[in-house]
């Protein structure tokens, strides 16, 4: 390993004047940090001298052991662009960590406040003991900095040493680099800000406009223009998160099944639930209830530490995650209230008690609990569709995701609607009138929803190797084989049972063959929509830190 090490230019030259005991002075390491500390409107920043950086990875090697990392862990990386022509080939190394940003996407994210930015250096440093393994910072950083620790349960990154920057000692990366490649500067945010409406750092980099790094790239060379990372016409598909991607199906479910209900009862009251209906009411509260709850017990399994995840609400003022959190538990709240509600006869007869005759139990009061109901839902959703919007990801920007979502809720709330009054509606004429009247809707959403879905194939056109033409290329590649299952039982689901549910035409047909097509068109329509909220994080491919081949 030494001798492979001391093949490296810059690492044999650096060990040479060791052996020869040309030992550097301890003061050129001091002139890699600054004598001073920020003042107003400046922070500590890195700064990469490009000309210098041979990819030696010695910066990642110090930060790994002096930061006592596990062994799958690294805070610091070196990538690789190359470009040029075959008669003038270019090729450059970059070394990269956190960038420490002006407004880090991190900390704004964070649900239980993890994250804090020091009002004096501006370094952004992880509180290990507060976090709880949510990962959403790893979703909103643009460099995919924070990295989850599954031995730990929690999310690390780098924090600039901040203990050897308090004792005038440079960072471990900056202290080994043998070329001194690697330094702190200060930095002046407001021209921090002005360099980063140019959207550029470096070729293939996510725009700094996002969260404006503090890292500063220097080089003295032009660089062609053709300039790209490694691995940058490498597609990667992403993590599925399965847990979020049970949450976000059956939140959306559970919403989508109050909402097809309250709107069901107001607008056409004729195909309702009227008289004769209650056991569908009633059913359907219950399931759509069941969904919401299960969706929420479904999220734990995606913290590292489930244990505090009361600690959740804490960010409200800036984190959306919080904001979901707190919406979608009103709604579970009111939920179960409502539920109990449309059960209040029977409860009330169990309990051998006489119901109470007053307006606290009447159907207005059973109206408006609905609305609050359908209110704090929906407003869950719209968290929802915010938390991916904020990580600037052009596979989830608002509008592609908040059509994906709310359409999710009407395609499976649709069809949770008429699963509950097929089977529990007692196949009467009013039942076989809402479910003949629901169906072509469900058809309708089903089919524009899929097609909204196969319209990211336009963008294989596109000329960019941007993230929309990544993402199609994945589905079209990597990701073929679901994105098939999911449309056919998409269709199947969505369209086809429907339709055979809509050609019948007595209340015989709506028996058990009924319940049976009904029963299978909602669980294949689940199916589906698990398959394609899976492709929604597997399918997106954002810009990147320049990385390596390898």
């Amino acid at each position: 390993m030494l001798q492979e090490q001391q093949s490296l230019t810059a690492v044999e030259r650096f060990a040479q004047r060791h052996a020869a005991n040309d030992v550097p002075d301890a003061r050129i390491y001091e002139d890699l940090i600054p004598l001073s500390k920020p003042g107003p409107g400046q922070q500590y920043g890195f700064r990469v001298d490009l000309d210098v950086c041979t990819g030696c990875k010695a910066c990642v090697a110090a930060c790994h052991s002096l930061n006592g990392l596990d062994e799958e862990e690294a805070w610091r990386s070196v990538g690789l662009l190359h470009g040029g022509s075959s008669t003038a080939p270019v090729q450059q190394t970059v070394t990269t960590a956190c960038h420490h940003c002006l407004d880090p996407a991190c900390m704004n994210g964070c649900p239980v406040k993890a994250y804090e930015k020091d009002p004096v250096t501006g370094i952004v440093r992880h509180l290990d003991d507060q976090c709880i393994g949510c990962q959403y910072c790893v979703l909103t950083c643009p460099y995919e900095v924070p990295s989850f620790n599954k031995k730990r349960g929690i999310v690390r990154k780098c924090d600039m040493c901040t203990d050897r920057l308090a004792a005038n000692e440079a960072p471990a990366c900056v202290q080994s680099c043998p070329n001194q490649a690697i330094s702190i500067q200060i930095i002046d945010k407001a021209r921090a800000l002005e360099d980063a409406q140019a959207g550029f750092t470096l070729p293939g980099a996510p725009s700094p406009g996002v969260t404006v790094p503090s890292t500063e790239y220097v080089t003295k060379r032009a660089f062609p223009k053709n300039l790209l990372p490694a691995d940058f016409h490498q597609v990667r598909s992403g993590h599925p998160h399965l847990p979020l991607v049970f949450l976000l199906v059956l939140t959306q479910l559970s919403v989508g099944a109050f909402v097809v209900e309250f709107l069901l009862r107001r607008l056409a009251p004729t195909f309702g639930w009227s008289l004769g209906l209650e056991p569908a009411h009633a059913t359907h509260a219950l399931v759509a209830l069941g969904a919401g709850l299960l969706a929420l017990a479904a999220s734990i399994f995606h913290l590292g530490r489930p244990k505090y995840a009361f600690r959740a609400v804490l960010g409200l003022r800036t984190s959306w995650m919080s904001r979901e959190i707190l919406a979608f538990g009103a709604f579970a709240g009111c939920a179960a209230l409502y539920a109990a509600f449309t059960w209040r006869e029977p409860i009330f007869r169990f309990l051998h008690v006489p119901m109470p005759t007053g307006a606290l139990f009447s159907e207005a009061t059973e109206r408006a609990l609905g609305g609050v109901v359908v209110a704090s839902g929906l407003a869950g959703v719209f968290c929802s569709v915010m938390i991916y919007v904020k990580t600037a990801r052009e596979w989830w920007s608002g509008p592609r995701t908040a059509f994906r979502f709310f359409a999710t809720a009407a395609v499976l709330g649709l069809a949770t609607t008429i699963l509950c009054l097929t089977a529990f509606g007692g196949g009467n004429e009013t039942t076989r009138h809402a479910v003949i009247g629901l169906a072509p809707l469900l058809v309708f959403a089903t089919a524009a929803k899929l097609c909204w879905e196969i319209a990211i194939f336009a963008h294989l056109a596109d000329k960019a190797l941007g993230p929309l033409r990544r993402t199609a290329l994945l589905l079209k590649g990597d990701l073929r084989h679901e994105l098939g299952v999911r449309l056919a039982l998409g269709l199947a689901g969505g369209c086809l049972a429907p339709l055979v549910l809509a050609g019948f035409q007595n209340k015989q047909a709506l028996g058990a063959g009924g319940v049976v097509i009904a029963a299978l068109g909602f669980v294949t329509l689940v199916v589906a929509e698990v398959i394609e909220r899976a492709l929604f994080f597997r399918a997106s491919s954002p810009a990147r830190m320049p990385g390596s081949l390898a």
